[in-house]
């Protein structure tokens, strides 16, 4: 085979017969020699997925210890060598250090869809080599290579069929769609089928449900479609989320003001105050250090990381950390239908035989319920056009009901749901399927066609055959010439054909699903088993409507959606009138509302869905295929959306790659779905999406709450700085206390707040918008500036009061080593964390009082005062701990003075959230 030749999709290798096909494959009905397998495995490469090269793991864990935060710290380490104090320069790159390992955390949990890719495609495959069969390693095929097709067989390679003998093929894994699909060798035109959908073509990736065949491969590796969709998948880049976006801002905003504060407190003390080089240096250190937060990038890491696992409990795996925060910002949720908002579990709910309606009773998929006519139960042989009607939905399906391994347990299907809803309405009615078929065996099946939406099943009846049709209703009513009624048979008239095509709207507006049934009596010397032979002047015999019913939580989880302000737009494959009655019913549309099928998204252009989308109202995309999500996807974020989109397919990953929130199935889904994911659903729920929005809205509120609790602090140990370059007192803290407040008694507290309850309100709110700052002049007035300023007065009043009444008076210097400045800054390290006590109390809450939720409702708060407590007496009552952070032990004296500190700065808190409240 020339590799210079045109492609297959070039060739129209669809269009060409069996022998035409070996002729341009370079191959015979022997196959090729292993001499040319080997030729051409040169010339076309292993047939694997091809990956797109990513960044390796350890560049990701260096880039933390460059980035803005980390700079600053190892600048600041440097001039602590500098200055010589060699303590303080290891210690702070011991932050630097732990701050990239916990960073680093969050980049360990890289996208693995390739990998998930991988193990779908099978290890060997079988071949016919110079007539013989053997198997061979699937990497190994080549174009020209024929494969043998068995059920259960996985297809290694993209290629055409020479041979098939009731063959169906499961293409889910790359369409979506459950229902085998049939195969045939033949040549076809191509016209109105995209190339998935043309029928003597089989895919790698997909797996052979039924019947056997032969075909010839024709593309492996990077050309074949499953690698198209692979290559998509990783060529979709990642974006940072929200928060990172965010934490960064912070970041350089913090290292500017650190960097400023320190060089003007360096310039300030030289040249000004005239302190010796060394002394300015440390000063210059110190004040830097204390700009910066050292413990922010562990804390989120470690509130994502904890929120996470606490997500897991409401039924949703979140994969990236970052995903948490992200949930919270969602403007617009595009989901699925079936088995997301519905149960999936296909249940008929009415009969429409003509002039008659038979309810049916029950759920599910087990045979418990009643047929109801009339308010009367009746069973299936009490109507004639009803006996007829559950004999024609048996036998004209390939569904299987497998019943539960033990008393009580949940009936699962094999095969399409809708086939087995009507084996479920057969069994319920009375009908026995196996001793029916026995006296009226199968002789042929013309299987499902998406063209002519209808399937036919031939069967032996005494001396006649007879051919049972089901399908589309407007289809099976307009190849009817017959209706049966009351048992008798009539020609069936346009005008009562019109009635019923109303009769059947009617239905589907209720959110209904519907097949209509037909048969047709045939020769007993019939032969020709052709749609167009079998499929015209059949005998209508009704409709059966069903329905996959809403889930019960859905109803409340989408009024949620609408009181968050979160748009839900719906993209089904299932048809528009049913998908609105869902969403009706649910809560998702209230009035008017805009039902694009797939084939008219397909011709619109981006401008005009970009301008649909932003008209405001309702949409619903219906007939829809998981390459329309991709650009629905596209298209929103183009608009400044931020979106979560749920799918389960294969086809499904590069939409989920360009959502912000991609969300796959736990339990419907594919592995390629659920690794190109950032969040999986465990129950395939709606109800947990909002419940992991309103998670996502409740962290981002977290963070803020534990930054204010960091910046309070920071303020207290800023200002102790500026009152010595102001007034030359000595510096009230070390720079080592200072760290050991930032990384040591502050850590777990934070991560306290970044775990707490949500508050009763935060999905009573709008989406924030994507320009709302983490850190916005609220966070900074409540933080920085009003607990700040007190917790420094505080600490500052405890300094002076110590230095005092050891006899100091200002504009007096003390050296470090002096036991009074000692027991002075002591007093200040020890002031910082009573202080942070009450301030974690009072920062549980924004706006709400703290009594309101329960002062310790969070368990996490007890247990951070514990550990804040417990390091704050070890290092002050420890004695090597006391040589390392300059300390010295407090007496009775000193502790009741500092615990005062704990109820001012929570009930200053608490009036502050007050006079809010009352001002809203």
């Amino acid at each position: 085979m020339d590799p210079n030749k045109p492609s297959s999709e070039e060739l129209d290798i669809f269009k060409l017969s069996p022998e035409e096909v070996y002729s341009n494959l370079g191959t015979s009905k022997d196959g090729i020699s292993e001499a040319e397998a080997k030729k051409r495995l040169g010339i076309y490469g292993l047939n694997q997925i091809e990956e797109v090269k990513q960044k390796p793991l350890i560049f990701k864990f260096l880039e933390n210890f460059y980035n803005i935060l980390a700079l600053l710290l190892w600048a600041a380490s440097v001039l602590a060598f500098i200055a010589g104090i060699f303590q303080l320069g290891f210690a702070i790159i011991g932050v630097i250090v732990i701050n990239a390992i916990f960073s680093f955390w969050q980049e360990y949990e890289a996208e693995k869809a390739t990998e998930a890719l991988k193990k779908i495609l099978p290890s060997t495959a079988k071949v016919i080599r110079e007539g013989k069969e053997s198997k061979i390693l699937a990497s190994s095929l080549v174009p020209g290579d024929i494969i043998v097709l068995e059920e259960g067989d996985n297809i290694s390679a993209d290629s055409r069929l020479v041979e098939a003998f009731q063959l169906k093929v499961d293409n889910s894994t790359l369409t979506g769609e459950s229902r085998p699909v049939r195969k045939e060798s033949e040549g076809m035109s191509g016209e109105n089928h995209s190339f998935l959908e043309m029928h003597n073509l089989v895919f790698a990736g997909t797996s052979v449900a039924a019947g056997s065949g032969k075909a010839v491969v024709f593309a492996t590796g990077a050309k074949t479609e499953f690698n198209k969709i692979a290559t998509l998948t990783q060529a979709v880049k990642e974006v940072q989320s929200p928060l990172q976006k965010e934490i960064n801002k912070l970041a350089r905003m913090i290292a500017a003001i650190a960097i400023l504060m320190g060089f003007t407190l360096f310039i300030v003390n030289v040249f000004v105050i005239d302190f010796p080089l060394e002394l300015a240096f440390i000063f210059a250190i110190g004040l830097t250090v204390a700009n910066v937060p050292e413990g922010l990038l562990p804390t989120v890491t470690l509130a994502l990381a904890a929120s996470a696992k606490k997500m897991v409990s409401k039924n949703a795996l979140i994969k990236k950390l970052s995903s948490v925060e992200t949930l919270g910002s969602t403007t617009i949720i595009c989901t699925d239908k079936t088995g997301t908002l519905t149960k999936n579990e296909m249940t008929v709910r009415k009969i429409w035989i003509p002039c008659e309606i038979v309810e049916v009773t029950g759920a599910g998929y087990t045979s418990q319920g009643k047929f109801l006519h009339k308010g009367q139960e009746i069973g299936y042989d009490e109507m004639k056009e009803l006996k007829l009607l559950m004999r024609t939905s048996a036998f004209c399906n390939d569904a299987k009901l497998i019943p539960p391994k033990k008393e009580g347990g949940k009936w699962k299907i094999l095969g399409d749901p809708t086939e087995a809803s009507l084996l479920v309405a057969a069994a319920k009615s009375g009908f026995n399927l196996e001793e029916e078929i026995k006296k009226i065996p199968r002789i042929i099946e013309l299987p499902f066609d998406s063209k002519r939406k209808s399937m036919s099943s031939i069967h032996q009846k005494e001396d006649k055959k007879v051919a049972y049709i089901k399908g589309a209703p407007k289809k099976i009513i307009s190849l009817s010439s017959y209706i049966s009624q009351n048992g008798k048979i009539r020609p069936f008239s346009d005008e009562e054909k019109e009635k019923i095509v109303k009769k059947h709207d009617e239905l589907a507006s209720q959110g209904l699903r519907i097949l209509a049934m037909a048969y047709r009596d045939l020769p007993h010397d019939f032969t020709d088993y052709t749609p167009e032979t079998v499929e015209k002047d059949m005998i209508f015999l009704g409709m059966m409507a069903m329905q996959d019913p809403p889930r019960p939580e859905v109803h409340d989880a989408v009024e949620q959606c609408h009181k968050a302000g979160i748009r839900i737009i719906m993209i089904t494959g299932d048809y528009g009138l049913t998908a609105r009655a869902i969403a009706e019913e649910i809560g998702i549309i209230s009035g008017p509302c805009e039902i694009v099928k797939g084939k008219e998204l397909t011709e619109m252009s981006d401008d005009e869905v970009g301008q649909l989308l932003k008209s405001g109202c309702d949409v619903i995309f219906a007939r829809a295929i998981p390459e329309h999500k991709l650009r629905i996807a596209s298209i929103l974020e183009d608009e400044d959306e931020i979106v979560a989109m749920t799918g389960d397919g294969v086809n499904d990953a590069p939409a989920l790659r360009k959502a912000d929130i991609g969300i796959s199935m736990g339990i419907t889904g594919t592995d390629v779905a659920k690794e190109a994911s950032d969040m999986v659903l465990t129950d395939d729920n709606f109800a947990s999406i909002v419940e992991a929005i309103k998670q996502g809205r409740t962290i981002y509120e977290n963070i803020r709450k534990f930054i204010t609790y960091i910046f309070a602090h920071e303020t207290a140990e800023i200002i102790p700085f500026v009152l010595m370059v102001l007034f030359k007192i000595p510096l009230p803290i070390t720079v080592m206390q200072i760290l050991a407040i930032d990384l040591g008694t502050d850590t777990l507290p934070a991560l306290a707040l970044g775990v707490g309850p949500s508050e009763a309100d935060v999905m009573d709110r709008p989406p924030r918008s994507r320009k709302e700052r983490l850190l916005n002049l609220g966070v900074i007035l409540r933080g920085y500036i009003f607990l700040g300023l007190i917790e420094a007065a505080l600490v500052m009043s405890g300094y002076f009061w110590i230095l005092s009444s050891g006899g100091w008076q200002l504009g007096q210097s003390l050296p470090f080593s002096d036991p009074l400045y000692i027991k002075a800054t002591t007093m200040v390290f020890v002031g910082i964390v009573t202080a942070q006590i009450g301030n974690l109390l009072g920062c549980q809450t924004s706006r709400t009082s703290t009594f309101k939720i329960g002062v310790f409702k969070n368990r996490w708060i007890p247990m951070g005062i514990a550990f804040e407590v417990a390091v704050v007496l070890s290092i002050v009552y420890i004695p090597y701990l006391q040589s390392i952070f300059n300390t010295t032990a407090l007496g009775i004296n000193e502790w009741l003075y500092v615990v005062t500190f704990i109820p001012i700065m929570f009930f200053a808190d608490e009036l502050r959230k007050y006079i809010m409240r009352k001002r809203n």
